[in-house]
This record gives structure tokens, sequence and C-alpha cells, in this order.
């Protein structure tokens, strides 16, 4: 295998294909396994991604992009060159050669998979978030979500477009309530970095001082920490633990939201 680490579910298989060094970026390759047709999210280097198409002998019909930022959009107007034909889907206007727009709730297919797209504004006001289940959605942990910007594993995007009453309702409200044994796949490879902020923040954690062990050591081996997963992320990422009494007491706020934008300012001065 030349491109990326695979993860095997039952009716789906996500290649996660590094994108490039600086930024650490995350493209995927979302296979339907019964039907051989497969979404690209977020491919910004289209050669990475063609390659690993044509390894796993898949066809993509489907390009998902979370965010206009260039780091994740880049290469749309080259795969569509790439893949004469290929749906180009996102939730705003400034996305390169977007074929479909979508909003919060719309739902499309992919071969037998369902893709249902979650509005999170903030990091940019166009945000779309991509959950993705199997025809049936009964199998556990059979769930997955891209969560581009929004969410990272033990943190979250920088607040860019938006406010943080909008990065609470996208990570409590919206991601917080998809099934805990959803699996995530984010934007980008900041896990380390993230968890020595949260172990910080809660020093006590021991979930968090677990967590940040594994992904130190996973990171000297030079492999990647995702997925991570929704109910995982509700003990180890502070910026969806704002209701607990730890965090109000750490930022001196008792309003949950209060508590998201001191944490996103603390954040942004922390010093590793």
């Amino acid at each position: 295998m030349s491109v990326g680490q695979i993860v095997n579910l039952l009716k789906m298989k996500v290649r996660i294909v590094p994108a490039m060094e600086v930024g650490k970026n995350y493209m995927y390759l979302l296979i339907d396994q019964a039907s051989k047709t497969a979404a690209a999210i977020d491919p910004v280097v289209p050669n990475k991604i063609e390659e690993a198409a044509a390894e796993e002998k898949v066809k993509i019909t489907h390009l998902l992009t979370t965010h206009h930022h260039a780091d994740h959009s880049a290469g749309n107007e080259r795969m569509s060159k790439l893949f004469p034909g290929l749906e180009i889907v996102g939730g705003d206007d400034r996305i390169p050669a977007m074929t479909k727009k979508v909003g919060n709730g719309d739902i499309f297919n992919l071969g037998n998979l369902k893709v249902t797209c979650l509005h999170t504004p903030c990091h940019t006001k166009g945000h779309i978030c991509y959950f993705v289940s199997s025809d049936s959605s009964v199998e556990k942990g059979e769930n997955v979500v891209f969560t581009g910007d929004t969410l990272f594993s033990g943190g979250c995007g920088h607040f860019f477009e938006g406010t943080p009453d909008q990065m609470y309702r996208a990570l409590i409200e919206v991601l917080g309530s998809l099934p805990d044994e959803t699996k995530v796949f984010v934007g980008h490879e900041y896990t380390v970095n993230n968890l020595k902020y949260a172990a910080h923040v809660e020093p006590n954690n021991k979930k968090i001082a677990e967590k940040l062990l594994w992904a130190q050591k996973l990171q000297a081996e030079d492999k990647f920490t995702m997925p991570s997963s929704i109910g995982e992320e509700k003990l180890i990422n502070p910026f969806m633990r704002v209701r607990e009494e730890r965090l109000k007491k750490y930022t001196n706020e008792t309003d949950p939201i209060k508590v998201m934008g001191k944490l996103r300012q603390m954040k942004n001065e922390f010093k590793l």
C-alpha cells in the first residue's frame, strides 16, 4: 500500500491519506464496500487521492468539501478534471468548482451509504460536517463523521468567522448528539498539541493523560491518531466539556457558552 492507512468497518471503508507536512492535513477516501463507489473528502492533493482510488479499485463519484479554506478546497478544480462528472459538494459559495450546495440536514446517498450534512458555522460561515451511516444504521460503531476544522481530537478550530455560541451549538448540540460510537475523522493532525492544552486545563483527568501518552507514541512512530470517537471526545476534549464544573472553575465562568469562548481565548495564548 503506497498511500494512506485503512479503517475497515462493516459496510464502509475509510482510507486516511495525509495531504502535506505543513499543516498536517488529512484527506479521506470514503468507500461503500458493496458498490465500490467512493467520495473524496477535502482532497487538496488530488494525485494522492487518485492513487488511493486506483489501489482500492473504486470509482470516485463525490467530493465532499468541509469548508472553503485553500488547505481543504484547493484540489477541487483539479479533481473535477481528473474525474469527469464528479459531484462536488459543499455549503459555501466560496468553495471552488462546487456543483451541489448543501445545508443543514440535507441527505444524499453514496452507493448504499447515507450522508447527512451538518451545518456547523464558526470556523467558517459555511462549514459542513458529513455524518455517514450504513443503510440499516444499526451496527454499533458503523457511523462516521468527517469534521473538517470544527472538531479536532482534543480540540476545535479557530473561531475565524463565528462566535462562541455557534461553536457551542456545533460541538455540544450537533456533533455531541451523534451516537457515542460514531468514529471521528478530523481535518488536521493536531492531537498531541491539543491534548497538551487539555492536560493543562484538567491535570487530574486520567483519560486525557492516557490519551496524550498514546498520541505521543503514535506521533513518534509517524502514525495517525485517527479515528477518535464522539464518546471519547466527551471525555478528553475540553471544548466538549464546557458544562463540567472543572471547566467552569478553570475559566472562572458559569455559562457554558462563555466557558467555550474563554477556553478558545486561553488556548490561543497557550504556550506549548
